[in-house]
C-alpha cells in the first residue's frame, strides 16, 4: 500500500534546487550559447552571402523548435488554471519553470527583425520594400495602408455575406497590385509594419501572461496565510490569457514559417504547431520531473500516478497530432490547388519523401503502440525515454517544415550567388547543428535558472496533499 502523504511529509520551506553539478551544466550551457552566438552572429551577418541565406534557415529551424518547447510550458501553465486541476499541483511549478523560458526566446528571435535576414527569408517582404523604395511612401503612410486594408476587408466581408459580390480595395501602395496581385490581396496582414507589431506582440502578451500567473504562484512560498485567492486570481487570469496565447501560436507560424512562402496557405496550419507545442513541452516536463526525482526532489509529491496522467496527456496530444496533420493533409490532397499542393510537392522532391514518410511512422504509430501500454506510463524512466523520443522526432518535424525551402527561396532571390533551385544544400547542415545547439544551450540554461530561483513544486498551495495522494 503507498504511503500516504501528510502535511509532515512536506518540507516548510519547500525543497529548492541546489549543488555543484546543477551550477557546472548551467555554466556550460551560457558559455556554449554565449560562443556559439557569436558565430551565429559571424554567419547571419558577416560571412559570404551564401553561408548567410543557408545560416538564415538554420536559426529559423532551431529558433521555432525550442519556441514550441517554451510555448508548450504556458500552455500547460494556462490549462492547468483554468481547469483547476488538483493531480497537477505537484509539477505546476515545473510547469510554470518551462513557461518562463518563452519570453527569453525573444533574444534569440531578434535576428528576424533584420531586414538583411529576411532578404533571405521573406521574399514577400522584398516585393514589399520594393515597391516601398520605388514609391516612397513613409512609415505614417504604410500603417495608414495597413489599416485602410484591414477596414476595406472587413467591409467587403460584410458585403459578401449579405450580397455574395466583394469591392476593389483602394490603396495608396497600388503599384503592388501591379507587381504581385496575390501579395496584393494579402497585405492587409502581410505588411511590413504590422508584421513587426505582431513580432513584438508575440512576446510581450504571453510573457506577461507567464510571468504573471508564475508570480502569482510563487507568492504563495511566502505567503503567511496561504489560502485560494492567488488561485483564483491565476484561474481569472488564466482564463482571459488563453486567447492571447492562440494568437501567438497562429501569428508565430504564419509569419516565421507559412510566410517563407507567401503564396502559400492552410487554415489548419496554427493548430498542427499548436499539437507539437503541447506534446513536446509535456515530453519536457516528464524529462525533467524524472531526473529532479533521480536527484532526490519531488519523492514526498510525485508518484507514478503523476507520471500516468502525463503519459496519458502526451498519448493524447500524440493522436490529435496525427489527426490534424492527416486532416490538412487530405482536404491540401482532395482539393488539389496548386498554391496549397506546392508545400508537400517539395517535401515529396529528391530524398524528402523519404523523410516524409519516416514522420508519419516515428510521430504517429510507433508511439501510438508504445503509449498504448498502460504499464509503461507508470515507470518514469521508461516514460522518459518515450519523451526524449518524441522530442527527436519533433526535430524531423520541424526540419521538414523548414529547410526544404531553403534552396528554393534562395534560387529564386539570386541565381548567381545561390545556384540552381535545388531542395538540399550541400553542407548547410552544419549550421543546423550550430543554431541548434546555441538555441537549445540558451533554453537549458534559462530553464535551468528558472528551476533554481524558487521552490520545486507549490509547498504551501491548499492543494499540494490532494495531489500528493493522487490515485487514478
Amino acid at each position: 500500500m503507498a504511503h500516504h502523504v501528510t502535511s509532515h511529509d512536506i518540507p516548510a520551506n519547500g525543497e529548492h534546487l541546489e549543488g555543484s553539478k546543477i551550477s557546472k551544466v548551467k555554466t556550460i550551457a551560457l558559455a556554449v550559447m554565449l560562443i556559439g552566438g557569436l558565430l551565429s552572429v559571424y554567419f547571419l551577418f558577416f560571412s559570404a552571402e551564401k553561408q548567410q541565406g543557408s545560416f538564415a534557415y538554420s536559426w529559423v529551424f532551431a529558433l521555432f523548435y525550442f519556441f514550441t518547447l517554451a510555448l508548450g510550458g504556458c500552455f500547460w501553465t494556462l490549462l492547468h488554471n483554468v481547469s483547476n486541476s488538483g493531480w497537477g499541483t505537484s509539477v505546476r511549478r515545473i510547469m510554470e519553470n518551462v513557461g518562463s523560458v518563452f519570453p527569453w526566446m525573444s533574444i534569440f528571435a531578434i535576428p528576424l527583425l533584420c531586414p538583411k535576414v529576411q532578404g533571405y527569408l521573406y521574399e514577400w517582404m522584398n516585393i514589399h520594400r520594393g515597391v516601398i523604395s520605388h514609391e516612397n511612401i513613409g512609415i505614417g503612410t504604410m500603417v495608414g495602408e495597413w489599416l485602410s486594408g484591414c477596414l476595406n476587408w472587413v467591409l467587403n466581408g460584410f458585403r459578401f455575406i449579405f450580397t455574395g459580390h466583394t469591392v476593389a480595395q483602394g490603396s495608396k501602395m497600388d503599384a503592388l497590385h501591379h507587381v504581385n496581385h496575390l501579395l496584393f490581396e494579402k497585405q492587409w496582414f502581410m505588411n511590413l509594419p504590422f508584421w513587426y507589431a505582431r513580432a513584438i506582440l508575440i512576446f510581450v502578451g504571453l510573457g506577461y501572461a507567464i510571468n504573471r500567473l508564475r508570480k502569482l504562484s510563487t507568492d504563495q512560498d511566502t505567503d503567511e496565510k496561504p489560502g485560494t485567492a492567488n488561485l483564483f486570481k491565476a484561474r481569472r487570469a488564466s482564463a482571459a490569457f488563453l486567447p492571447v496565447l492562440a494568437l501567438t501560436v497562429t501569428f508565430a507560424a504564419y509569419d516565421w514559417l507559412v510566410g517563407m512562402d507567401y503564396t502559400w496557405f492552410s487554415t489548419m496550419y496554427g493548430v498542427y504547431i499548436f499539437a507539437g507545442c503541447a506534446i513536446n513541452s509535456m515530453a519536457v516536463i516528464i524529462i525533467t520531473t524524472t531526473l529532479l526525482r533521480r536527484a532526490g526532489y519531488l519523492k514526498n509529491v510525485v508518484t507514478p500516478e503523476h507520471f500516468h496522467i502525463m503519459g496519458k496527456l502526451l498519448f493524447a496530444f500524440t493522436v490529435f497530432w496525427a489527426y490534424v496533420t492527416f486532416s490538412q493533409f487530405f482536404l491540401i490532397w482532395y482539393a488539389n490547388i496548386t498554391e496549397e499542393t506546392r508545400y508537400f510537392l517539395i517535401r515529396n522532391t529528391g530524398n524528402w519523401n523519404v523523410a516524409s514518410i519516416a514522420l508519419v511512422i516515428l510521430h504517429f504509430v510507433l508511439p501510438f503502440v508504445v503509449l498504448l501500454q498502460q504499464w509503461l506510463k507508470t515507470k518514469p524512466v521508461l516514460l522518459s525515454c518515450v519523451a526524449a523520443y518524441m522530442l527527436a522526432v519533433h526535430i524531423l518535424d520541424m526540419y521538414l517544415i523548414v529547410i526544404p525551402e531553403r534552396g528554393i527561396s534562395l534560387g529564386n532571390i539570386d541565381h548567381k550567388i545561390f545556384g540552381e533551385i535545388s531542395v538540399a544544400i550541400p553542407g548547410a547542415w552544419l549550421g543546423d547543428v550550430l543554431a541548434f545547439v546555441t538555441i537549445g544551450s540558451g533554453f537549458l540554461f534559462f530553464l535551468l535558472r528558472a528551476l533554481g530561483q524558487h521552490a520545486l513544486y507549490p509547498h504551501r498551495d491548499p492543494r499540494i496533499l490532494e495531489s500528493a495522494n493522487l490515485s487514478n
